[in-house]
């Protein structure tokens, strides 16, 4: 699937706090537009992560940006990112090995996992599938289609007990 610089669609397990939850589907969606997700941009090129962060503030989104592969795995435990978009090159590791490292935290403690990169070839989507990447973005991408696919994730998965 192709839909807004989509590369594949997302993995089965993409969502994992939308399954079950003891909240009404439509108490769900009401406070589903109400709540700030979290979304952890890791990038390497500060300009770029600085504008995404901008953009994704914009949106009512709480932004925290990091630089690198082993400060986003810090970010990710100590702060649990509803959204994790990333970069593949990073200086310190590839974004797939960081996906892998992601994928093993607990279900209800998983992000999303979004990658975000220059690297388009079938190769570098099929090892993104493979690293656990829900999905695979390649730049420049249209945020237009970032804005929305991340408004539909807030409107599936249920906000956090303590919003």
């Amino acid at each position: 699937m192709r839909d807004g610089g989509l590369e594949h669609p997302p993995s089965r397990d993409a969502f994992p706090r939308a399954v079950g939850g003891p909240r009404p589907m439509a108490e769900q969606r009401e406070a589903s537009a109400r709540w700030r997700m979290r979304v952890l941009v890791v990038e390497d090129d500060k300009k770029a992560a600085r504008s995404l962060a901008a953009l994704l503030g914009k949106a009512g989104h709480e932004v925290e940006v990091v630089l690198d592969g082993r400060s986003a795995l810090r970010a990710a435990v100590d702060n649990h990112p509803d959204v994790v978009l990333l970069d593949i090159g990073l200086p310190d590791m590839a974004g797939w090995d960081l996906a892998a490292s992601l994928k093993r935290l607990p279900a209800e403690k998983r992000p999303l996992l979004v990658a975000i990169t220059g690297y388009g070839d079938e190769d570098a989507q099929r090892r993104s599938c493979e690293a656990g990447i829900d999905l695979h973005l390649t730049k420049p991408i249209d945020t237009d289609g970032l804005g929305r696919l991340l408004e539909r994730f807030r409107s599936l998965v249920p906000p956090p007990a303590n919003t």
